[in-house]
């Protein structure tokens, strides 16, 4: 019995290293994918082909770092790439009115924390699934960015916030976007409150079993509406970096991006059982959607076979994580 218990003891070890190396590994399969082609490797690993990969990793990266509470929480959020969508049409109908941009920063941040916000209520108040009341919101802020729009572009005047993603010499890997700095300063603030806060605690505990977490005395209900509005919040920021990349408010855009959000998420190794997950795997999870995006267009492959490519990745992903829970478990 004692050996089947060591054995047990060494096995649920070793997924939790595979768990955290995993991220690492599959970044460096993706890598070394697409290396193999000569013709691609002399441009892939250029200083402007990293800058662009950064760079096209933000979007997704910021949006991921709200998800990874959700997910971590026991949530999901469908709704993230219609508030990206939203957010950025109000940053640009905010800026047509003349409003300064540092005002503009401020209130669309606070405008995907209130839809987070309303999203979370509804949620805790009456125990609802994430994924109906999300799933709902994600038609309500899609529509909302259409009304808004007048279903069209919105294209404000030259402004500091468009300079937030612009890749400045963008044939050198330096200096690196604003937008990047960003990131990854949001992803070392995450990291601190997942892991050195009560709050970041409460997270995992009402993920791991709500009802115990209820026992305990954790405020379940406001931590849940807390955790929503704070996803919110990072998914008008990187509403934000979606308008400062394209200079306009396109209601249209990020049709697609919360699975894309939820792939880098899950890729990290959070499990959408809730309980666990990182901010430094899902920002390599980011960073892996980027690699595979940006290797595949310039492999010239068509953009449907990137969508079946990351569709592929994302079954793998949960399909290792059931793996995991299962073995753990044993």
């Amino acid at each position: 019995m004692a050996e089947t218990g060591e054995l047990n003891r060494s096995r649920a070890s070793l997924w939790r290293w595979l768990n955290i190396l995993g991220p690492f590994l599959g970044l460096a399969l993706v890598t070394g994918l697409f290396a193999l082609s000569e013709e691609l490797r002399p441009i892939f690993f250029t200083g402007s082909n990293v800058k662009l990969i950064l760079t096209q990793t933000v979007i997704v990266a910021i949006g991921a770092l709200g998800m990874t509470m959700v997910i971590v929480s026991g949530g999901i959020d469908l709704s993230a790439g219609s508030v990206v969508a939203l957010t950025s049409v109000v940053a640009a109908s905010l800026l047509m009115k003349s409003v300064p941009p540092a005002l503009v920063f401020l209130l669309v941040i606070a405008s995907g924390a209130l839809i987070g916000l309303i999203n979370g209520t509804i949620i805790a108040a009456f125990r609802m699934m994430p994924f109906i009341v999300t799933l709902g919101m994600m038609g309500i802020a899609r529509g909302s960015a259409k009304w808004l729009g007048n279903n069209q572009t919105v294209n404000p005047d030259d402004n500091p916030l468009n300079r937030i993603m612009e890749p400045v010499n963008p044939l050198e890997l330096m200096p690196l976007p604003a937008g990047v700095w960003i990131a990854i300063g949001l992803a070392v603030i995450m990291t601190i409150v997942l892991r050195q806060t009560v709050f970041g605690r409460y997270i995992f505990a009402i993920g791991s079993n709500e009802d115990t977490a209820r026992l305990c005395g954790i405020p379940v209900r406001r931590q849940k509406i807390l955790i929503y509005t704070l996803a919110g919040m990072f998914f008008g920021i990187a509403g934000l970096m979606q308008y400062s990349r394209l200079s306009q408010g396109d209601p249209t855009v990020a049709i697609g991006l919360e699975l894309e959000i939820i792939a880098a998420v899950v890729i990290g190794g959070a499990s959408l059982n809730g309980g666990s997950g990182s901010i430094l795997g899902t920002m390599i999870g980011a960073l892996i959607m980027a690699v595979l995006k940006s290797g595949s267009s310039q492999m010239n492959w068509p953009t449907y076979m990137q969508e079946i490519i990351i569709g592929i990745v994302i079954i793998l992903a949960v399909g290792l994580d059931r793996l995991r829970q299962g073995r753990v478990k044993a």
